[in-house]
C-alpha cells in the first residue's frame, strides 16, 4: 500500500505544521514504508542503502554537516541526496534551510517541506501519522473468540451456528471480541488484530432471541476490545459425500491481508457439540505450538509397528 505526497500533506500539514519549501512538481511521488527515517548518513554522499518510499527527516546533525562542506561540495551533495529514491523530505525545527537544497529539491522534483516540531518529536508524529494512513484493514463475516488465550475466528455462512457457538463458549469463560462484521487490521508483517465497530461493540444476534449484549449479561471478563487473530475455523454443514480429513496430518492455511493462517473445516451434523469441537481445536493447536503433534505421532507408531510386523 501506497499514499502520494499530496495526500500525506493534506492529511498531515496541521498536525506536523508542514510548509512546502520547493518541489511541488512532485506532489504524485508515492510514500510506501509507515516510518520516516532520520536522514543521517544519506546527507554525507557516502554509498548508504536508502530505503525506497520512506519519507527523509533532516534536523541540526545534517544541517552541521552540509555547513561543513564548501560549496562546490554542498552543491554535489544537495543533488546527490535528493536524486535518491526518498519520497520526500522534511527540515525539523526552526533551522535557516541551505538554498542549495531548497534548489536541488525543486530540480529533481522533490517536495521538500519545513515544521517547527523538533526533531524526535517530529519523527515520532511522523510516525503517527503514517501508520494511520497506511495501515492495512478488511472486514470479515464471523465471529471472533479469545479461547484460552487464542484469537479464534469462526467463518461460515449466514445461519450455520457461528453465534450460538460462540455463546455456548462466552458459557465456558471463552471471552466474545466481535460479531457479525470483523474489522481485522494488519499491525505488523505477520500479525493481525481484530475488533468489533463502536456500533454493535459487545452485542451478539442469536436467532430467536435477537440482538444481546454480552457485557452486560455475563460481565466485563467475557468481552474483549480486540484481539489478535491466531486459528481460522471454518464451520459448514455434514455433507455425506465430501470427503473430510480423518487424521489431521495435513496443516490448512487461509490468508488474510497476506497473512496465512492456521485454518481447520468443521462439519456440523445433528449432535455434535460445536463450542467443545472448538475449544479442543484450540487446546490442539497450543500443543503443536509446543511441538506436540498428536496426529503425526499416531502415523509414527503405526510405521514403526508395520516395520516390526514386516522384520523376520
Amino acid at each position: 500500500m501506497a499514499i502520494s505526497v499530496q495526500f500525506f500533506l493534506e492529511e498531515c500539514s496541521a498536525p506536523l505544521g508542514l510548509r512546502l519549501l520547493a518541489g511541488g512538481k512532485g506532489a504524485d511521488r508515492e510514500i510506501a514504508a509507515n516510518r520516516a527515517q532520520e536522514a543521517g548518513l544519506a546527507i554525507t554522499g557516502e554509498p548508504f542503502p536508502l530505503p525506497a518510499g520512506r519519507v527523509q527527516i533532516l534536523g541540526e546533525p545534517e544541517f552541521a554537516f552540509f555547513r561543513r562542506q564548501d560549496p562546490g561540495r554542498q552543491a554535489e551533495l544537495a543533488d546527490r541526496f535528493f536524486t535518491g529514491p526518498a519520497p520526500c523530505a522534511v527540515v525539523a525545527g526552526e533551522l535557516s534551510v541551505p538554498e542549495l537544497l531548497i534548489e536541488a529539491a525543486e530540480r529533481r522534483g522533490v517536495p521538500f517541506f519545513s515544521s517547527d516540531l523538533p526533531a524526535a518529536e517530529l519523527l515520532e508524529e511522523t510516525h503517527k501519522q503514517l501508520y494511520r494512513l497506511l495501515k492495512e484493514t478488511t472486514s470479515i463475516h464471523g465471529v471472533l473468540m479469545d479461547v484460552l488465550g487464542v484469537g479464534v475466528l469462526l467463518i461460515g455462512r449466514s445461519g450455520v451456528g457461528k453465534s450460538e457457538c460462540a455463546l455456548d463458549l462466552v458459557m465456558r469463560g471463552s471471552r466474545f471480541v466481535a460479531d457479525d462484521i470483523i474489522l481485522v487490521e494488519k499491525v505488523g508483517p505477520a500479525t493481525l488484530v481484530g475488533g468489533g465497530n463502536d456500533l454493535t461493540q459487545h452485542h451478539m444476534e442469536i436467532r430467536g432471541l435477537g440482538i444481546l449484549n454480552i457485557r452486560d449479561l455475563f460481565g466485563l471478563t467475557a468481552t474483549s476490545q480486540a484481539k489478535k487473530l491466531e486459528l481460522v475455523i471454518r464451520i459448514e454443514e455434514w455433507e455425506p459425500t465430501k470427503e473430510y480429513d480423518r487424521l489431521g496430518v495435513e496443516e490448512e492455511n487461509i490468508e488474510i491481508l497476506g497473512v496465512s493462517l492456521p485454518s481447520l473445516l468443521v462439519p456440523v451434523s445433528p449432535g455434535r457439540n460445536l463450542a467443545t469441537i472448538v475449544e479442543v481445536a484450540v487446546r490442539n493447536r497450543l500443543l503443536k505450538l509446543r511441538g506436540v503433534h498428536s496426529a503425526w505421532e499416531l502415523v509414527d507408531r503405526q510405521a514403526r509397528k508395520a516395520g516390526e510386523t514386516r522384520s523376520p
